[in-house]
């Protein structure tokens, strides 16, 4: 290569060098990670509104920090602890969440569309991510989150049907919560359109006002829910559990529910 050659593709890296810098992270996952080290729970950090896109936070704890309104659209979240942790808002849309815990962390009104939560196209319980108490108020989720823990979730208001609402999205049409634990979740008013909730623990779960339009409800255990008021409109209940149910009088959709004969009251 001559030099006039070598000159000008130094001018032309440092012509595009600033553009590469302003879509950068405000962090690195390096700076992150040490003051994640430094931090303890008496005394969380404040990531809020931090741009961490993309980097890779695969097995830290999070001590309880404050990340509301933070950016993290695509990092490795593998392992990672963040329980208790203030997510409000927070977009986590394709994060790689195998093994991740978000145990009562508040993630009200948080986007997490799309995150990586197995290996293989097989789900594996041990690689599911954990919601266990989480707040997910009014959150936006759409993915596989099948075989995952939601158990006394506050997800009044969440969304996991499809943005189009009509089954389809790119190559994953609905979303997956099969053999998922929801049981003592607050689930009123929450849109479960076209979402598959085969084999999933539902016992005692709040679904008052809830959107099931095709649902899949297959096996799924309801014993002790509350479907008052709730839309089941064309939602297959196939060997579903119905026992001790409430408010499933009031259910509107029976008409046209599929497999209602052969669930188990």
């Amino acid at each position: 290569m001559t030099r006039s050659r070598i000159a000008t593709l130094c001018v032309a890296l440092a012509a595009v060098q600033p553009l590469a810098s302003a879509d950068a992270a405000d962090l690195t996952a390096r700076q992150v990670t040490e003051e994640l080290y430094k931090a303890n729970d008496a005394a969380p950090l404040d990531f809020s509104k931090r741009d961490l896109a993309g980097l890779d936070l695969a097995g830290l704890h999070f001590k309880k920090a404050h990340m509301s309104g933070a950016n993290l659209f695509g990092a490795d979240l593998t392992g990672a602890d963040l329980s208790d942790v203030d997510l409000r808002a927070a977009k986590l849309d394709r994060i790689v969440a195998i093994g991740a815990r978000f145990d009562r962390a508040n993630l009200a009104g948080a986007s997490l569309l799309r995150p990586t939560t197995a290996t293989s196209f097989e789900w594996n319980r041990s690689e599911s991510p954990s919601f266990t108490g989480a707040d997910l108020t009014k959150a936006q989720l759409f993915g596989v989150f099948s075989g995952g823990s939601f158990a006394g979730a506050r997800m009044s208001g969440v969304t996991l049907a499809p943005q189009s609402d009509t089954g389809f999205i790119e190559v994953l049409w609905r979303s997956r919560l099969d053999s998922a634990d929801l049981s003592g979740a607050d689930l009123s008013g929450a849109n479960l359109s076209h979402v598959s909730l085969r084999f999933a623990n539902l016992q005692g779960a709040n679904l008052k006002g809830a959107r099931l339009k095709n649902a899949d409800l297959s096996h799924a255990d309801l014993t002790g829910a509350d479907l008052t008021g709730a839309d089941l409109s064309l939602a297959d209940l196939d060997s579903t559990r119905l026992a001790g149910t409430k408010g499933l009088d009031t259910a509107t959709g029976l008409d046209t529910v599929r497999n209602r004969d052969k669930a188990l009251n």
